[in-house]
């Protein structure tokens, strides 16, 4: 093997490499800004690049691949090495990375009794036929067959999870059974507990933190007597939560905590290098006491912006390697342009309630509700309906297994708005004599937990819907995926506080990186020239959504807004500045 190690050093053709990576996910950038993401990092001092891989989006129809687009993981390894990078990928199946479900792909909640990250068959079967694909795409990049990827992660921070060793042996089984010879290492936490729960026999392991490097490297040496060592996910920023601080982490603390690492003699993966954004509904959500959806920025307060400028972080960094005797590569790197555009008014708009069928992928009837993955879905929306036949004395609507917020109308007329892990007023329902009172529940997934032991995180109305003790039966079940609008009809725009889909026009000399503020939608998701740049709520701490410049073009660009509760003043505004709270 080209790679391997001996008692402190990595060997690359034999000679002991320092490895100093950084974290970028191809699929949380623009493919069009790999390049000046990727050049960035090199510019930096920094040799490697990390990366994880989203099973959800390559196998987003169980059976059916995709690696295009911004999916293309071989141009983005062929970009690293036009570089001199090279490659550390992270295939899971498991990533965490705060992203839905961990990676993992929905439909696999819909498979009956199947048990995810243990040496379940059936899991492990799914797992076999997309390494199968995946490993295609990614042998002839291996430093073994002439490439630049020098190491693949088995599994990700397991000891967080679990400990079964079969289930950790088996995934490492099928790098063998693919015949793919390359470097593997397994990462965890910084206790003992986590890193052997997580340790494969014969399998190097790395550690993962973001301080406390003496402590943790301690720790480390009592699993792993020899070899280098490695942080595998120097944590040198954090992620945010709707309605939560946004976290900052001071350069110099960054600095000199980077420092005190490489002079222990520490090999390092910078998590994250440059962030990106959660685009679509990608964002995953965490679940200690209560749920806590990831805003759709993925800035990381790291050493790269979302919008890829570089940070007082990154000078930072950079001196630390320059001190240290690191080579700092000439090229020549700029930050992108940003525009303030202003304000854009939206014209016309498409209220959801006219036109269900024309927003609908498809309408499904049961007498029982049903969530998202046995409906086959795994984004957006799920409209709840029923018709309540009167008399019916007055009693409390309760929705069981919520997931995750839910606007409840009758008629069509806002009642509630019942949210998963906060406190709300049950409203109460009547329906008199020969009347009949149609039911809707809008229910919205913010996003799978991606960490923890609620993994089996299913979406929509998990239970049942109840009125007092009686469950309502009879349901439509309307498939809001929120990708095609291509039936939807438009109207010169009307105030209402209703579901609606607005639209209006941008129009752009030159495409420039922008960000767009919605002062007056409270909830939803943007679309510009019919890509989901991903969700806003009013709730903060996020106020602003990145636009990188790729996305427009120049002329007339359609911007589409998808408000939840309307708007009295459809307006947007363009600016050249973010506010991530």
């Amino acid at each position: 093997m080209r790679v391997s190690i001996d008692k402190e050093a990595f060997l690359i053709d034999g000679k002991r490499t320092k490895i100093i990576s950084g974290a970028i996910h191809y699929f949380r950038v623009v493919p069009e800004y790999w390049y000046d993401r990727l050049a960035k990092l090199k510019a930096c001092g920094f040799n490697t690049v990390e990366t994880y891989m989203p099973w959800n989006l390559h196998e987003a129809k169980e059976g059916h691949f995709d690696f295009t687009g911004i999916l293309d993981i071989e141009k983005f390894i062929e970009i690293a090495e036009s570089l001199d990078l090279y490659v550390i990928v992270r295939p899971g199946p498991y990533i965490c990375a705060e992203w839905d479900f961990g990676g993992l792909p929905s439909w696999l909640l819909a498979k009956d009794n199947i048990k995810l990250r243990v040496n379940d068959a059936l899991f492990l079967d799914c797992v076999r036929r997309y390494f199968h694909e995946v490993f295609a795409h990614l042998k002839g990049h291996l430093i073994e067959n002439g490439g630049n990827i020098i190491m693949m992660q088995v599994e990700n921070e397991y000891g967080s999870y679990g400990m079964d060793h079969a289930y950790m042996q088996s995934v490492a089984d099928i790098y063998q059974e693919e015949q793919m010879p390359v470097f593997l290492f397994t990462s965890d936490g910084d206790d003992e507990s986590m890193l052997n729960g997580g340790g494969v026999p014969h399998i190097f392991k790395v550690v993962n933190f973001g301080s406390d490097t003496p402590r943790n490297f301690k720790n480390l040496r009592k699993v792993q007597p020899e070899g280098p060592l490695m942080c595998g996910e120097f944590w040198n920023g954090w992620f945010d939560h709707w309605g939560e601080e946004h976290h900052v982490r001071d350069a110099d603390d960054t600095a000199s905590e980077f420092a005190t690492l490489l002079d222990m003699g520490g090999n390092v993966n910078f998590y994250m290098f440059h962030g990106g954004t959660n685009f679509n509904f990608w964002n995953g959500a965490n679940y200690y006491d209560k749920y806590a959806p990831t805003v759709t920025s993925y800035d990381y307060h790291c050493l790269l912006s979302e919008n890829g400028d570089r940070t007082p972080k990154y000078y930072a960094c950079q001196k630390v390697l320059k001190d240290r005797g690191f080579t700092i590569p000439q090229i020549e790197v700029q930050e992108n342009p940003r525009y303030s555009y202003g304000k854009v008014q939206m014209t016309s708009y498409a209220p959801l309630f006219e036109q269900l069928d024309a927003f609908a992928s498809n309408i499904v009837k049961r007498p029982y509700v049903l969530p998202m993955e046995k409906l086959g879905q795994a984004f957006g929306f799920v409209l709840y309906r029923t018709q309540l036949k009167g008399p019916f004395q007055k009693r409390p609507l309760k929705i069981m297994g919520l997931h995750d917020r839910a606007y409840v109308y009758t008629n069509g007329k806002t009642q509630a708005i019942y949210e998963r892990s906060m406190d709300y007023q049950e409203i109460e329902i009547s329906v008199a004599q020969d009347e009949v009172l149609t039911l809707d529940i809008l229910v919205e997934n913010m996003g799978r937990v991606n960490y923890g032991p609620e993994l089996y995180d299913y979406k929509g109305i998990t239970k049942a819907v109840l009125l007092g003790l009686q469950e309502v039966h009879d349901w439509e079940m309307y498939i809001l995926e929120m990708n095609d609008f291509s039936k939807v009809a438009f109207k010169p725009v009307e105030t209402t506080s209703l579901p609606a889909l607005y639209e209006g026009y941008l129009e752009v000399e030159e495409a420039m990186d922008t960000f767009i503020y919605l002062e007056h939608f409270m909830k939803g998701n943007v679309f510009i020239n019919g890509f989901n740049i991903g969700r806003y709520f009013q709730r903060g701490p996020q106020k602003s959504l990145y636009v990188p410049a790729p996305l427009l073009k120049k002329g007339k660009n359609i911007i589409q807004v998808f408000s939840l509760e309307g708007s009295s003043n459809a307006y947007v505004e363009f600016k050249d500045v973010a506010d991530l709270g």
